[in-house]
Order: structure tokens, then C-alpha cells, then sequence
């Protein structure tokens, strides 16, 4: 029988520290201190996935939980599977200012980067 915890630990989400300083003043501006950051990924979409970034304060039992920089991010589990490996970071260019995941799980990805497909 495998064991369930090394299997969680295994899997993971990374934080730059672009993304967590971005999400410790975007927590501060809306008086959030004791949210967390949820990444999720829901069918929709024009590649099939989407991402979705959304504070909140309520855990679920499938969560799992990763921490960078004093900053949480919680993940379904369902969520994990295709994020899983993922890097989340915050990104200002000539573009303007966004959250760009760059996940290894996708095949293809669309222009903006909101949403993609796995193979």
C-alpha cells in the first residue's frame, strides 16, 4: 500500500517571490489578512482548463496547502493533478501586470496564458 502522505509531499506549486510579495500587498489592500491564495483549474476556456485565482478563507478536506514568503496558497486536489510542478509568478512588462502560471502539465496554452490543455 503507498503511503498517502509522501504522495502529497511529492506533488507541489511554487511561488516565486514576485508572486508572494504581489499577493501579501494585494491581501493587505483588501484587508485579508487571514485569506489565502486559491489556485483552482475548472473546465472552460478557449483551450479546454482555465485558471482561476481567488482569496478565500475556507478550507476543504482535499485541500492541500504550500507556503512561500509568509504567503499560503491552497490547491484542490483535483486541481493539483494538472497544476501539479506548476510556478506561479507576478509579471510586469510592457503587456501591463499579471499572474503567469507556467505549468508543465500543459500541452498547449492559449494567448493570454488564462487557460490551456493537457495532452
Amino acid at each position: 500500500m503507498a503511503d498517502v502522505t509522501s504522495e502529497i509531499e511529492e506533488r507541489r506549486v511554487v511561488l516565486t517571490e514576485n508572486a508572494a510579495r504581489r499577493i501579501a500587498m494585494l491581501k493587505a489592500q483588501e484587508s485579508a489578512e487571514n485569506a489565502f491564495l486559491r489556485i483552482a483549474v475548472s473546465g472552460g476556456g478557449c483551450s479546454g482548463f482555465q485558471y482561476g485565482l481567488t482569496f478565500d478563507d475556507q478550507r476543504s478536506p482535499d485541500d492541500v496547502v504550500f507556503e512561500h514568503g509568509g504567503v499560503t496558497v491552497v490547491v484542490d486536489d483535483v486541481s493539483l493533478d494538472l497544476l501539479n510542478g506548476a510556478e506561479v509568478d507576478f509579471v510586469e512588462d510592457l503587456m501591463g501586470a499579471s499572474f503567469q502560471i507556467n505549468n508543465p502539465n500543459a500541452a498547449s496554452s492559449c494567448g493570454c496564458g488564462n487557460s490551456f490543455s493537457v495532452a
